[in-house]
């Protein structure tokens, strides 16, 4: 059974007005700051790697970074801050869910 409930938002790197946003690497800066959130909260180390609840990516040669609902729920804060960047940048947000790709043999 699917859920009607998404579970992830689609931050773009598209303005509202359909232009490419910058710097280039904007999705990693943000996953970046937003790293120390994560499940049983930040350890030695977490600032390493990104938080499965923010992590960057590119969608259809658009970079992306997807927001997990699980942030909002335990960090409220730092939800605020990913949603009013893509707000104070006029980034196109979209709910959804991602499925991973099928692997091939």
């Amino acid at each position: 059974m699917v859920s009607s409930t998404p579970r992830e938002v689609f931050i773009q790197g598209i303005t509202s007005q359909g232009r490419t946003f910058r710097p280039s690497d904007w999705a990693e800066r943000l996953a970046g700051v937003m790293s120390s959130f994560r499940p049983g909260g930040a350890t030695p180390g977490s600032h390493l790697s990104y938080s499965p609840w923010c992590v960057p990516t590119v969608i259809g040669g658009v970079k992306c970074v997807v927001v997990n609902s699980q942030l909002r729920e335990h960090e409220p804060m730092a939800w605020d801050f990913v949603m009013n960047f893509a707000k104070d940048n006029d980034l196109q947000v979209g709910e959804a869910c991602l499925i991973p790709e099928e692997r091939k043999g």
